[in-house]
């Protein structure tokens, strides 16, 4: 079939379902369309490949990852569209959905990797336990693997309840965007023309942010950072007001990019209220109570305080305290969602002995892998990683045998433990605590295999690490996998083939990854304080540190991972997430403020009007064009990250490009354009939420 499938979501696709009433995908289940093509696998193939470099880049670079569904459908549409002017057959959704499966893999797996691997590099393993390039990349390569095969296997049986039986109950961001640009491009008119004009005008705004630097990325009360040659240390205003906040160390930070602005659209009120509750409790609160102390008494808090700067407090404090918040909030929804579990569990257990014939098959858009073969496929996995740590990881040790054990069982116990977590943080805000979750994980892997018997050192450190590298890649794989999820449940695809397109295309990623992390970790390394090329790797940093506080000579943050328990117990008792609070203390408030502002545009399109159907056709508008941003400033970011990262690129740019080197080498005052570019970065990102409020409230309902 060609053009003749159906071009538009179901009316309640977005919504929760009344009683009795059933939501019938985009393409129904007795509809026969292609899913499974040579195109789909060529292109996502091809999709996997540039896009696993590009990810591991960005994140190692910038701290932050690449939400690559958004990006990767809209090169997959564009390819539709084309094919279908040289006279092809256009790419059905379910085609696209497939190219998705296999693509985004290259996101998860960066997500995962980077947070842990580039440690070896950071804590000097490679060369403190000698270790050839070949077993640096096998360990690269296979710790990601194994947790991508085990966040593919525990989440399957969780599939149905987070995208059917919690259908219109969770927002689920970042899957309504890519649903977005996949239905508008299956559309073809209206939708697919917003779509591509917000994409160019995101595209040409983060240009001016992060290529030309006419206004700062981040709006800042504190200090104003500038590009290149130009002055670092520059205070945001001279005002009494702005200068008192600065001596409090109580600073404001507002990012400006517009991908912030498009997810703070798409998340809601709600949610971003909460996070944004934590940020100010962190930075607000928190810093400016601990502001006046000495060095040595935030010591007697977390012995790993490094300064009493505003930043070095928060990292110190507040960030921890969000951690053990994290920590917490996992093991809280693990007993919320335990009859959840319990069901999963049994019918897993079930299928295993159930007759064959015995049961009605499920349609094409219910069917999964079937539970024996999951069930094989883990044990293999099992079999295979405790022989690698036998062999490649613990083999030096005093008693390997037990601590293999100990280690091949907690990776993929805990993984389980928080995998869910991960999910319905991805459902609910688009954001996954992975560093956080990972964190804990270090810190309960390091104490377990202490106790039996695991030595400090180098070797002590690596097997930790890798313990962490399964569980970090596992959680970033379920959550970008529950998005792949509801968008097969949204548009009708087979759940089964997304997961096996998944799996085969975790290994293609996993080897890119590895190669890309060793070549940057040769040059130019991820230590800014050995290098000041470094990437600044700041997950992978965290992750060293802890590694090295509980397996070296550092001390550990007990004192606010405590804290960050009680706050998590309190949150719950009156009712609030702990787990969206816990984002929020631990993330930088440049990243949650302006995800707050997005959400108040999309509420303020409801004021003026009571009618339904018109809020329903403002907010569907409203999140074509917040898509469109999303996608734009990904696709403009990771383009700008590649240049610069060509020799003389970056020298080029910062000399010809960027404005605050060229106005202080033509005589200005770098304390004048810092503060200039700073105010001018709050209004550029108001004016774009005023656009977007505008644009999007000039949507009609449907006769």
């Amino acid at each position: 079939m060609t053009d003749t499938q159906p071009t538009t979501l179901p009316e309640n696709a977005y919504r929760e379902l009344k009683p009795g009433e059933t939501y019938t995908p985009m393409v129904p289940p007795g509809t026969d369309a292609p899913e499974l093509t040579l195109r789909s696998i060529l292109f996502g193939i091809l999709m996997n490949v540039l896009w696993s470099a590009a990810a591991t880049y960005v994140a190692l670079k910038v701290g932050q990852g690449i939400e690559t569904a958004i990006p990767i459908s809209i090169l997959a549409v564009g390819l539709s569209g084309l094919l279908l002017r040289l006279g092809r057959r256009r790419s059905t959704i379910l085609e696209n959905i497939n190219v998705l499966a296999i693509s985004t893999t290259s996101g998860m797996v960066a997500g995962g990797t980077v947070f842990t691997m580039p440690a070896i590099y950071i804590l000097k393993l490679h060369e403190g336990l000698n270790l050839s390039g070949w077993m640096v990349f096998l360990h690269i390569f296979l710790v990601p693997l194994f947790g991508a095969v085990f966040g593919v296997l525990f989440l399957v049986p969780f599939r149905r309840y987070f995208v059917k039986e919690m259908h219109g109950k969770l927002p689920f961001p970042e899957a309504t965007a890519t649903n977005e640009i996949l239905v508008t491009g299956q559309g073809g008119t209206g939708g697919a023309v917003t779509l591509l004009v917000s994409t160019a005008l995101s595209a040409v705004y983060t240009f001016c942010t992060a290529g030309l630097r006419l206004w700062t990325e981040v709006f800042t009360t504190g200090i104003v950072e500038l590009p290149g040659k130009v002055a670092r240390e520059v205070i945001a205003s001279s005002g009494w007001f702005v200068t008192k906040l600065h001596e409090l160390k109580a600073v404001v930070s507002i990012g400006t990019g517009a991908e912030l602005c498009g997810l703070g659209f798409i998340i809601g009120v709600r949610y971003a209220s909460i996070i944004m509750a934590g940020s100010i409790l962190s930075f607000l609160v928190i810093v400016p109570l601990l502001g006046p102390l000495p060095l040595e008494a935030l010591r007697a808090i977390n012995p790993s305080a490094a300064g009493t700067s505003a930043d070095a407090i928060f990292r110190a404090v507040p960030r921890n305290i969000g951690i053990g918040c994290i920590f917490t909030a996992g093991i809280l929804s693990i007993l919320k969602m335990s009859p959840v579990i319990a069901t999963a569990l049994r019918e897993a257990l079930g299928s295993l002995f159930r007759r064959s014939g015995t049961a009605a098959a499920p349609d094409r858009t219910d069917q999964d892998v079937g539970y024996p073969a999951l069930v094989l496929l883990g044990l293999v996995t099992l079999v295979v990683m405790a022989v690698y740590f036998r062999t490649c990881v613990l083999a030096g040790t005093d008693n390997p045998n037990t601590l293999t054990a100990v280690a091949v069982v907690l990776a993929p116990a805990v993984a389980f433990v928080f995998i869910t977590v991960s999910a319905w943080a991805i459902a609910t805000i688009s954001v996954t605590p992975i560093s956080g979750m990972t964190v804990t994980t270090i810190i309960v892997t390091a104490v377990v295999l202490v106790q039996a018997g695991l030595t400090k050192g180098p070797v002590g450190q690596l097997a930790v690490l890798l313990v962490g590298g399964v569980v970090a890649t596992s959680l970033s794989v379920a959550g970008t996998l529950v998005t792949e999820f509801k968008l097969g449940y949204w548009a009708g695809s087979s759940p089964r083939r997304i997961q096996w397109s998944c799996l085969c295309a975790c290994a293609l990623a996993a080897a890119v990854v590895a190669g890309t992390v060793m070549l940057l970790g040769h040059s130019p390394g991820f230590d800014p304080q050995a290098n000041k090329e470094a990437l600044n790797a700041p997950q992978a940093n965290m992750m060293a540190s802890a590694l090295q506080s509980f397996l070296g000579t550092g001390n550990v943050p007990w004192i606010p991972y405590g804290v960050g328990v009680m706050v998590a117990l309190l949150l719950q008792l009156v009712g609030v997430s702990p787990l969206a609070f816990g984002l929020g203390m631990y993330l930088p408030m440049q990243m949650n403020a302006p995800i707050l502002l997005g959400a108040l545009v999309a509420s303020a399109l409801k004021i003026g009007t009571r009618d339904e159907g018109t809020v329903r056709a403002r907010t569907t508008h409203g999140t074509i064009i917040a898509s469109g941003l999303i996608a734009g400033a990904a696709i403009v970011g990771v383009i700008l990250n590649g240049l610069k990262s060509l020799s003389g690129v970056k020298d080029f740019m910062r000399e010809n490009l960027e404005v605050p080197e060229r106005l202080v080498a033509g005589g200005a005052d770098a304390e004048a354009v810092g503060r200039s570019l700073n105010w001018y970065g709050l209004l550029a990102f108001v004016a774009l939420c005023l656009v977007l409020y505008g644009w999007a409230r000039r949507a009609k309902k449907k006769a």
